[in-house]
């Protein structure tokens, strides 16, 4: 089974998956619209439920204008409920706007979820993710490359390994743009808990490819390193499906099927996430080794010569 024939197929797949979702947060940045949740941007999040009917939600943002709460945004959930998000409110200020809410509708409110961040503590949270990101990518490289130090360029399995999760982060990002675009996904702490974990997944299956070239590269010397780095995913290739497979993703997919709507969006995430992680330890990390190994990039740019007559 040669997997690496097609090693740039492998990445055009990626392409397709991942510059999409990145073009959607890319335009969302632009028009400063990101799908942020208040654990990063801070502000106050009310689920409630009217007794007796539902209002209009231009009404309950009247509400809310008239409290002096004028950034208040309003929509209906599929369990019924209504959605509101907004600024930063106190809880003085949130058991005024219950009890206009009530006065206005004459209904008795059911509160559901509430959650409220301050600004400073949403800009935290920011910050000390990317700060946590960032280490774990250079631990990363430290640890490969101290665990390969006794091989030839044992620098580049940590290099590697970075542009491999570096892969599976954008797949997150653009898996969570298209989501925000199409289902009103955002980004919270659920969804900083599913990255990292897709991280330490997917360092975890580049680490047992990487190890099964090192335990062959003592044994089978003779090969070419092209020939030797594919007979180690094909050695690697059903234990890499098979573990995530039966221990994690079918669990994930229950998860997202049956979990609730509380749930579905962080176990969709952590299911794609994870099933990035394997497919770039075999068809993204190992062939960019091989690519760096032939310096491929030399015969990229050059004009195929014509057969000779």
């Amino acid at each position: 089974m040669n997997i690496l024939k097609k090693r740039y197929l492998y990445f055009a797949i990626s392409l397709l998956i991942i510059i999409p979702g990145l073009v959607i947060l890319t335009s969302q940045i632009i028009r400063q619209d990101v799908p942020l949740s208040i654990d990063f941007t801070g502000g106050s999040l009310l689920e409630v439920r009217f007794e007796t009917g539902d209002p209009a939600l231009a009404e309950i943002i009247s509400v809310y204008n008239e409290l002096g709460v004028k950034d208040a945004q309003v929509q209906t959930t599929e369990n019924g409920t209504i959605l509101i998000r907004s600024s930063y409110v106190d809880n003085e200020l949130r058991d005024q706007l219950l009890t206009a809410l009530e006065t206005k509708f004459g209904s008795a409110v059911q509160v559901i979820q509430l959650d409220s961040v301050g600004p400073s503590i949403g800009k935290q949270v920011t910050s000390r993710a990317g700060i946590a990101v960032g280490i774990a990518a250079l631990a990363v490289v430290i640890y490969i490359t101290t665990a390969f130090r006794k091989m030839e360029h044992a620098f580049r399995y940590g290099i590697c390994a970075i542009i491999a999760m570096i892969h599976d982060v954008a797949v997150v990002f653009s898996i969570v743009s298209i989501g925000s675009l199409l289902f009103g996904w955002q980004m919270d702490a659920l969804f900083l808990t599913a990255l990292l974990t897709v991280i330490g997944f997917s360092v975890q299956d580049k680490i047992v490819v990487f190890d099964r070239i090192r335990e062959n590269s003592n044994i089978l010397r003779r090969l070419d390193f092209e020939t030797l780095v594919n007979h180690s995913i094909v050695q690697t290739l059903q234990r890499s499906i098979n573990t995530q497979l039966m221990t994690v993703e079918f669990l994930l997919l229950a998860l997202a099927l049956m979990g609730g709507i509380t749930l579905r969006e962080f176990a969709i995430i952590l299911l794609v996430g994870l099933l990035s992680g394997t497919y770039s330890s075999i068809f993204v990390a190992a062939p960019i080794l091989v690519i760096w190994e032939n310096k491929e990039w030399r015969t990229w740019f050059r004009r195929k010569q014509a057969p000779a007559a």
